[in-house]
């Protein structure tokens, strides 16, 4: 059975950091390209970062510069490092494993004082 489990949201003020892990287990975890997705309430769910299977990198625009993603294969999990939060980076975090329909069951993320 496939299981990806996110960890490490909370509350934190805005400028603060927070770093998200994904625990995969069930598949073959070294061969998938991951993401990082969030949803805010009212939105779609959109992609914040991925990590191909030789640890290239992509961001979307609002997050360059702030987060990093990352991925250790050797424990099956990727993390996002998020430093300084805003106010609109709340919403729930998910990962997923690239092209599949393995999703988390998300963590929530807010960024307010």
């Amino acid at each position: 059975q496939v299981q990806l489990t996110e960890s490490g949201g909370g509350l934190v003020q805005p400028g603060g950091s927070l770093r998200l892990s994904c625990a995969a287990s069930g598949i073959d975890f070294s061969v998938y390209n991951m993401g990082w997705y969030r949803q805010s309430p009212g939105k779609q769910r959109e992609l914040v970062a991925t990590i191909t299977t030789d640890s290239n990198t992509n961001y979307a625009d609002s997050v360059k510069g702030r987060f990093t993603i990352s991925r250790d294969n050797a424990r099956n999990a990727v993390y996002l490092q998020m430093n300084s939060l805003k106010p609109e980076d709340t919403a729930v975090y998910y990962c997923r494993a690239i092209h599949t329909n393995y999703w988390g069951q998300g963590t929530p993320v807010t960024v307010s004082s």
